[in-house]
């Protein structure tokens, strides 16, 4: 059994989901593990992680807008410390998730065909996101 740990920083220039399926899958293939877990865990409160579609792009746009009518920017949040999207982010990230768990069959990640990684940046200003990836396996 061994491990593999890294931390892959992604820049972010708007909310919205942004795919980072691919530095993942070729951080996996470069470990050379068969088979195993990932586990890849965002730093952050407000940014989160999904896995979803890939395919159709009105999907993502789709998830976006449903997520802004759930918790939309409004004056009634007593926290807005960076902002009127402070809060609402906050909510979105708790609505979603900060980890993902993805096994590792015959040295991929065993997504399904249509799914992709995403990080779903909930802030309206650029950052730069660190991802936590473990890899552990034989």
């Amino acid at each position: 059994m061994r491990q593999a740990t890294t931390i892959l920083t992604v820049e972010t220039r708007r909310p919205g989901m942004l795919d980072v399926s691919r530095p993942i899958l070729d951080w996996v293939a470069g470990e050379r593990v068969d088979e195993g877990l990932l586990t890849v865990f965002c730093r952050h409160t407000s940014a989160s992680l999904l896995i979803q579609e890939n395919a159709s792009p009105e999907v993502l746009s789709d998830m976006e807008s449903y997520f802004a009518r759930l918790a939309p920017e409004s004056p009634a949040y007593a926290h807005d410390d960076e902002g009127p999207d402070d809060m609402p982010a906050h909510l979105r990230t708790a609505l979603t998730q900060t980890h993902l768990a993805i096994p590792i069959i015959a040295g991929r990640p065993a997504l399904g065909t249509w799914q992709g990684i995403y990080l779903f940046e909930h802030r309206r200003r650029p950052h730069r996101r660190s991802l936590a990836l473990h890899l552990i396996g034989t």
